[in-house]
């Protein structure tokens, strides 16, 4: 290549210069060229198969529903799967795990304690090129049963603990990514959240059993036999909600972000489960005979985006 000396001492370097039509084949990582076409340098990226700016092509990835929005990619895992990078760069995740199953009442006491919502963990990671990263999706807990681990990228959200079942029954509220609610007859504390991941389920009040925890704040935070609010991420969406307690008044919701509510047996109501894909604790069950099943936690979920 020739080298053209400039005005003040400065140089160029004299680019091979074509068509687009005239790019050539057999080419290498790094082969730059002047496009006399598009009137641009471009350079061929052999991740992409492609010619390109000097600058590296974006992360390009596939796997789980893919879709576009405010100039970027998202890919979102509703089961277990694979993410095929082709081009690394930084992404963005939120790895939720199942939520727990709301409790069913105890044989002498009829308050179940809400489910706990299933580990939230967000951040940002760098992906490598030519790369295959598993996508573990957790399931929901079924009713007095923890919600099961979600994982990606060498990072694990733990299952969200069910709740306490009442008087004649054995089991306290248990911990998890976010920690199932006490209930009546219990004096020790209702299960714990994972540090980062959650927050502790709620005790029980004379009125029933505590919500499970939240994402964003423990059981009962906001009234008695109440799941915890989850969080928002980076789309606006508020997911890993606790799920409310079994209790005699109406007022057994669960929190933000698709958690169950609670039975009520003054208007003969029955725990509802969490949404699914959110990873939101079910609500525990409340009736006259204790036997009433608490009701099912939601699934987790696992989102990437990048910019594109």
């Amino acid at each position: 290549m020739a080298i053209t000396k400039l005005g003040g001492g400065k140089g160029a370097i004299e680019l091979p210069a074509g068509t687009t039509a005239e790019r050539p084949s057999n080419v290498e990582d790094g082969y730059m060229r002047y496009n006399t076409t598009t009137k641009k340098v471009e350079v061929y990226h052999s991740a992409t198969g492609s010619w390109g700016s000097g600058l590296p092509p974006p992360t390009t990835a596939s796997g789980g529903t893919e879709t576009t929005s405010g100039g970027y990619k998202y890919h979102t895992f509703t089961s277990s799967s694979t993410l095929s990078v082709s081009f690394g760069g930084e992404i963005e995740y939120l790895i939720i795990a199942g939520g727990a199953g709301g409790a069913t009442g105890g044989s002498l006491a009829f308050e179940g304690g809400g489910g706990g919502a299933g580990g939230y963990l967000s951040g940002s990671t760098t992906v490598s090129s030519s790369s295959n990263y598993t996508i573990t999706v957790g399931a929901g807990g079924a009713a007095d049963n923890n919600g099961s681990n979600s994982s990606a990228f060498s990072l694990t959200a733990i299952g969200g603990g069910t709740g306490g079942n009442g008087i004649g029954g054995s089991r306290n509220g248990a911990s998890g990514g976010s920690g199932g609610g006490n209930t009546y007859g219990q004096t020790t504390a209702p299960g714990s959240g994972t540090a980062g991941q959650g927050n502790d389920g709620g005790y029980f009040t004379s009125g029933g059993g505590g919500g499970g925890g939240g994402a964003g704040e423990a059981g009962n935070t906001d009234g008695d036999n109440q799941g915890g609010d989850g969080l928002a991420w980076v789309d606006g969406v508020t997911r890993a909600g606790g799920g409310g307690g079994g209790g005699p008044s109406g007022a057994n919701t669960g929190g933000d972000g698709g958690g169950g509510d609670g039975a009520a047996s003054l208007n003969a109501s029955l725990p509802t489960a969490a949404t699914v894909n959110t990873g939101g604790g079910g609500g525990g069950s409340y009736s006259s005979d204790g036997l009433r099943a608490g009701a099912t936690g939601g699934s987790g979920i696992v989102i990437v985006r990048y910019a594109i």
